[in-house]
């Protein structure tokens, strides 16, 4: 995927988790917007500092890579969507081409990718970022949804929630 894709994905997630965190259209959704999109932003861009210093798809786009990024926060208090957008750029780059990534590195140097990946210069690159910026969106939601009817709190409530389905 090419660095646009991952800032369209970036600033599509930071747009639309941050109006779900506050939906009041109103200088709070801003600063949501803000607080959550450039941090998600920032971590689309991360990964792909490896072709300054390294072989791209390679030093930054691996799994150790991402556990320090989940990491982070936890140890510092901030950046606390950096991972957010570290975990889209993955899974861009998973799909966004057909070269992969070397997940396991530095235990080894295998690239390992999606057999559904589309070369960077297809011109249906830029309709899987936005397929895949919507399926990211929509698991979001339901994320924050389970989160309302307590589901995340009481896994066990998800019985509840499917049973009053229409």
């Amino acid at each position: 995927m090419r660095e646009r894709g991952h800032v369209i994905n970036a600033v599509c997630l930071g747009v639309g988790i941050g109006v779900l965190l506050d939906p009041s259209m109103t200088l709070g959704t801003l600063r949501s917007v803000l607080g959550v999109g450039v941090p998600v932003v920032l971590g689309a861009l991360l990964p792909d500092v490896d072709t300054s210093f390294g072989a791209h798809r390679v030093h930054g786009h691996n799994l150790l890579v991402l556990g320090a990024v989940l990491a982070f926060p936890l140890v510092y208090g901030n950046l606390a969507w950096v991972w957010l957008g570290v975990v889209t750029h993955y899974v861009l780059d998973l799909l966004g081409n057909v070269r992969g990534m070397a997940l396991l590195y530095p235990l080894t140097r295998n690239f390992y990718d999606v057999p559904v990946g589309v070369n960077v210069n297809s011109p249906l690159a830029d309709v899987v970022t936005l397929v895949v910026t919507g399926v990211e969106l929509a698991v979001v939601v339901a994320i924050f949804r389970a989160d309302e009817a307590g589901i995340l709190a009481d896994p066990s409530q998800i019985l509840d929630v499917v049973g009053s389905l229409p």
